[in-house]
């Protein structure tokens, strides 16, 4: 075993300095080579990007990946496949596997069935959207997470040695520029008392002769550590060098992963429009097959969907601090709204009525009327309507307005 002591020890002694060095800094009792700005500022930009993209790409896999307990497994194997250099088989998506169950139960039901057709329309188009969402799983993992991956795992760890060994080059520098220091304090204290004519009467005369000897010993010490000064700071300069071309090229990397945000988007755009083409055809052929069974079943659900939901039931009334009444059962709405227009009812000649609104009312649709609290309005009903509403009219504005809502007046 070829075990060098001598490099052993050397290596040892560079270190305790390094330590020594670093240590009087932190506790303000040496100077510290500071670093231009324009490297600081390079090497703030670098860990900004750096801690950055490693939240987005961790946030990334989880939306991806949303149960990363559930792929514990799967991510192992796939990092053995990484190792292996080998292609990662792709996997079958919940929506596939969902897809695969409601078909393998219409087999058990029927198929023949009402219940056991629409398991297979069902289930087909839920296989059609895992297959989607497998496409976009692989786009986004090639375009976007592994060039954060490389970024990561590549570029950064190499400025991260060239800029541990930036700092160790600057510690050299200040243990040598300290070294100088010492020593040229040490000469001039030598001078001094060498200058100082001996007296041969009080002192011997080999003590003229030792301090003689020892200011020349402590020149040669200067000339030593000014040598040792000149070769750190060449170290130091050539390493900052690189350090700072290295940092340059943050700017590459963020017009890097720009391009791979933008391709991460068009994919995840086309995702979610192929999502919303299968719905949509989905809905449409359960509709038509369906229509006899479940009439205007996905009509009613598109009229009331994103409409502004009706008065909350912990809101209460300003005057009278009582909880507003529920919103009236209406499952007929939208069949109403259909058959009956509002902006075509007439008012009858006989039979309106003043009513003051008891709490505020929103709007569920278009033939509803809002209402607030206080006002008064004009009501009436029309025949073939539902009793547990009327029609309102508010100036020039008129709708139905919910009678649990109102006090009638005279």
């Amino acid at each position: 075993m070829d075990f060098n002591v001598k490099k052993l020890a050397s290596d040892a002694g560079v270190f305790f300095t390094r330590a020594v060095q670093y240590t009087e800094e932190k506790l303000g009792q040496a100077e510290k080579t500071e670093l231009d700005a324009h490297l600081e500022n390079l090497i703030a930009r670098a860990d900004c990007t750096k801690n950055w993209t490693e939240k987005i790409f961790r946030q990334t896999e989880v939306l991806l990946q949303p149960n990363p307990i559930d792929q514990t497994g799967a991510r192992i194997e796939e990092f053995f496949y990484e190792k292996l250099d080998r292609k990662i088989p792709s996997r079958t998506t919940n929506a596939e596997l969902l897809g695969q169950y409601m078909q393998d139960a219409a087999k058990e039901f029927g198929a023949g069935t009402p219940y056991g057709s629409t398991l297979i329309t069902v289930g087909e188009f839920q296989r059609r959207l895992g297959g989607a969402e497998r496409e976009f799983l692989q786009m986004s993992a090639i375009n976007f997470l592994t060039p954060l991956r490389n970024f990561l795992e590549g570029d950064w760890k190499t400025i991260s040695k060239e800029r541990r060994l930036l700092e160790n080059r600057r510690l050299d520098l200040d243990v040598c520029k300290a070294r100088l220091k010492k020593a040229k304090l040490a000469e001039a204290k030598a001078a001094c008392e060498g200058d100082a004519a001996p007296d041969f009467q009080e002192t011997r005369p080999r003590n003229y002769v030792l301090s003689a000897s020892a200011s020349a010993l402590w020149s040669e010490e200067v000339d030593k550590a000014e040598h040792e000064l000149r070769v750190a700071q060449t170290e130091f300069d050539r390493q900052a060098e690189v350090t700072r071309l290295l940092l340059e090229g943050i700017s590459s990397t963020h017009v890097n992963h720009l391009r791979c945000l933008h391709e991460f988007v068009e994919a995840q755009a086309a995702y979610y429009a192929q999502c919303h083409k299968h719905m949509q055809d989905l809905q449409k052929e359960l509709s038509s097959a369906n229509g006899d069974t479940f009439p205007n079943a996905f009509a009613v659900n598109a009229s009331t969907s994103g409409v502004t939901a009706g008065p909350s039931p912990l809101s209460t009334d300003t005057l009278t601090g009582a909880s507003p009444p529920s919103r009236p059962p209406n499952p007929s709405n939208a069949l109403e709204s259909s058959t009956l227009k509002i902006e075509e009812v007439k008012p009858p000649a006989t039979g309106t009525r003043k009513a003051k609104v008891l709490y505020d009312y929103d709007a569920a649709d278009t033939s509803e009327l809002s209402l607030l609290a206080d006002e008064l309005i004009t009501v009436y009903t029309v025949p073939g309507m539902d009793p547990d509403w009327l029609i309102g009219e508010r100036g020039n504005q008129k709708g139905k307005v919910p009678v649990t809502y109102l006090e009638l007046l005279s």
